[in-house]
């Protein structure tokens, strides 16, 4: 791939994984959400608002962990990729599960963005993944989740 055709992709997947595009983004979800909210059950819903976010964090720390490091040992799934149903999050966890999601975002775009790095090259430690793959992945499961947070938000009178 030419260099100018490598730069229009990256910052695509880039606008992919942080802007939200034709939705809102991850970071707009979260805003502004009461502590009081962040635990709240609604009927019928298996998680809350924390958990959600945990298990974003969880699930592209994993996907970060297993493109940079070949001896990562992913948790065990499904089991693992959530907070127990009864975990509860408070205001300063809630901070740092927003915070390390912001952060392993830039650690992979960092990754991605390396010119050493072949997007399409499948990684030797996986079963076919690639680079560009698992960026897609990373951005398909959070705008998944950040849409379940929106709803969970608009049943908690708490969006818009």
């Amino acid at each position: 791939m030419n260099q100018p055709d490598r730069e229009r992709l990256l910052n695509e997947l880039q606008h992919l994984l942080e802007g939200g595009n034709a939705h809102v983004s991850f970071e707009e979800a979260c805003a502004d959400v009461p502590p009081s909210l962040l635990n709240q059950a609604v009927p019928e819903l298996p998680y809350t608002l924390w958990q959600l976010a945990e298990h974003i964090r969880i699930a592209q720390w994993d996907i970060v962990e297993f493109c940079i490091n070949p001896a990562h040992v992913s948790p065990k799934w499904p089991d693992e990729y959530w907070p127990a149903p009864d975990a509860q999050g408070d205001a300063a966890s809630w901070a740092a599960t927003l915070t390390q999601i912001r952060e392993d975002r830039e650690r992979f775009l960092t990754l991605i963005r390396d010119p050493a790095q072949d997007l399409f090259a499948t990684l030797p430690h996986g079963t076919g993944q690639n680079l560009f793959r698992e960026a897609v992945l990373i951005a398909d499961h959070s705008a998944y989740h950040t849409g379940q947070i929106i709803l969970l938000r608009r049943l908690l009178r708490n969006w818009g």
